[in-house]
């Protein structure tokens, strides 16, 4: 036990839990605490807007492992985090929101910046907790930082104001690392031998194969059954895409590979997976899920076990250890998928073939303006090894799918089942602060880029050499195919009128490169990265857009059904 103020034992308590990093907005109502971080070894990164704070504590937890810490003042700064903590929930990152709260006394008098909120994070936190009295403020800190890796969420640290003063005897506790387990003995026997009796496994491998480091254990288990591995949506760098085995992402604009070989499945290892329903949908024509495969499911999660799909067998453990445990246990046993694997990676190799020659189709287009699947598979062929690449929502972005092929994990970084706007730029800008040796890549249409092009201001102040790709087709794309496919063409709040956007990053103080032909594209990706400053790449595109994502969430209006006889009521 320590005398000191409860000011230095917040921020001795973040240090103890290895904070160095922490994004925000200055405010009076942290300002005590905020004075003592330098001192202290952590660097306060100062942005033009608080939900750009919280991607980037996003985007720094995913690439890291570790946590990431956002702040803002009370009230209007709190509320401003709220759409990034939930694509954070979505992304199961652990995200520290320190949520400084009104004083005690002025609580319910409806003061200035006065909210409770408390609420207002309940369904989008692993946890939530209020330091209720300044002694305690050592012991809640650490609890929120145990729960945020533990659970492997966002959780909310609320503190009323005034509790940042005062003084006592803390305690300054380390970190308290939870072990994880691969999952119960009879689970991992039960899939061993489900996995051993299928003439035609598949891995879908899933975030946690990401989150729990377990690339190399689905390898060898893959390598071991001689099973096809997709990927789930939006969690392409969950096995090395170069990998024989490896077929591609599932979900919109997901790979037909992938697609075609998962529908042949008797058995399905869901590794790390909660089989979230929008990844599964059909795609490309193809409603490719099997509905008679047997479903093996590992989670880290149990409420997640059996919650979209029926499982046969539900592993409630981490997913690189369950594969390993699973492995373990079929290598004692007869394997079925051993007599045809030869068969099976024809298969694979014929699928993957056919739909690259596809892709390659699509993507050829000479057309000027420039179509932008031949932009997309240009950025593909210049993008460097070790790319970290971030994807906004959005017709281009989504289509991006396709076109993003990674052989490391911790290498795309999306709003997953969130989707939201402004997503991309600053998670990009967090990630690059947590892995400064790596490239920082963000996708955004020019509808989203609205939403966080501020943060060019913040990346040349702090010197974060993060790329912008804006795709610039003047219109809100998904939003624009609904109306062309559903309401006569008739556009109402799509069509943009834009400026330069590569003018505009140049007048912020940073770079800016407009392109708009296919020959174009990689040279000026790789002068961006190579440059060491933020840069707005900027892609002049045609307006060609891709399948809208929600076609099971629209039905064509009534008052159009005798106009479209070719739709129904189901398309």
């Amino acid at each position: 036990m320590t005398r000191m103020t409860s000011s230095e034992a917040f921020v001795e308590s973040l240090v103890a839990q290895g904070v160095t990093d922490i994004f925000g907005i200055v405010g009076s109502a942290f300002m005590d605490a905020l004075d003592i971080f330098e001192p202290a070894g952590i660097r306060f990164w100062s942005v033009a807007h608080e939900q750009a704070a919280a991607h980037m504590a996003d985007g720094y937890s995913r690439v890291t492992g570790r946590h990431g810490v956002c702040i803002a003042q009370n009230g209007p700064g709190i509320t401003n985090f709220v759409t990034a903590i939930a694509a954070a929930y979505w992304a199961h990152s652990p995200v520290v929101a320190i949520t400084p709260q009104t004083g005690n006394m002025g609580i319910e008098k409806g003061g200035f910046q006065e909210t409770d909120q408390m609420p207002i994070f309940s369904k989008i936190t692993k946890y939530q907790t209020q330091v209720n009295r300044h002694e305690r403020i050592a012991e809640q800190t650490h609890r929120a930082f145990t729960l945020a890796m533990a659970e492997r969420g966002p959780v909310q640290l609320n503190i009323p104001r005034d509790n940042f003063y005062g003084e006592a005897d803390y305690e300054i506790r380390g970190p308290m690392v939870i072990e994880r387990s691969a999952g119960g003995p009879a689970s991992i026997q039960a899939a061993a031998e489900a996995l051993g009796s299928a003439r035609f496994p598949v891995i879908m491998a899933g975030g946690g194969v990401v989150m729990g480091d377990g690339q190399m254990p689905a390898k060898d288990l893959a390598e071991y059954l001689g099973a096809p591995v997709v990927t789930s949506y939006l969690h392409n760098d969950a096995f090395p895409a170069s990998h024989e085995l490896a077929c591609g992402p599932l979900g919109y604009q997901g790979s037909k590979a992938a697609m075609n070989i998962v529908s042949q499945a008797d058995v399905i290892l869901a590794l790390g997976s909660r089989l979230g329903p929008f990844g599964t949908l059909p795609q490309h024509g193809i409603d490719y899920w099997p509905k008679d495969a047997r479903i093996v499911q590992v989670d880290i999660d149990h409420r997640m076990l059996g919650l979209v799909e029926d499982v046969e067998v539900a592993i409630h453990g981490d997913a690189g250890l369950a594969a390993e445990a699973i492995l373990g246990a079929l290598q004692g046993m007869e394997v079925a998928a051993h007599g045809n694997r030869e068969e099976r990676l024809a298969e694979v190799a014929s699928q993957k073939a056919a739909w690259s020659r596809e892709l390659a189709d699509w993507s050829s287009s000479d057309a000027l303006p420039m179509a932008p699947r031949r932009a997309l598979r240009e950025l593909e062929n210049a993008m460097p090894n070790n790319a970290m690449v971030t994807t906004d929502i959005g017709n281009i972005c989504s289509v991006a799918n396709s076109y993003l092929n990674f052989d490391r994990p911790n290498s795309l970084f999306a709003a997953m089942m969130w989707g939201n706007c402004g997503y991309a730029f600053p998670t990009a800008m967090g990630a690059k602060i947590g892995a400064p040796g790596r490239p920082a890549i963000a996708y955004v249409g020019d509808g989203a880029w609205g939403m966080s092009m501020a943060e060019v201001m913040t990346c040349v102040r702090e010197n974060i050499p993060v790329v912008a790709v804006v795709f610039n087709n003047s219109q809100w794309g998904a939003e624009k195919k609904n109306q062309i496919d559903f309401y006569d063409d008739r556009y109402v709040g799509t069509n943009l009128e834009n400026p330069s956007f590569a003018e505009i990053s140049r007048a912020m103080g940073g770079n800016g490169i407009q392109v708009s032909k296919p020959d174009e594209v990689g040279d000026a990706l790789n002068e961006a990265v190579d440059s060491d400053q933020v840069t707005v790449l900027e892609i002049m595109t045609n307006q060609e857009l891709g399948e809208p994502f929600r076609r099971d969430a629209l039905n064509l209006p009534h008052r159009l059904l005798d106009k479209y006889e070719k739709y129904s009521h189901q398309d």
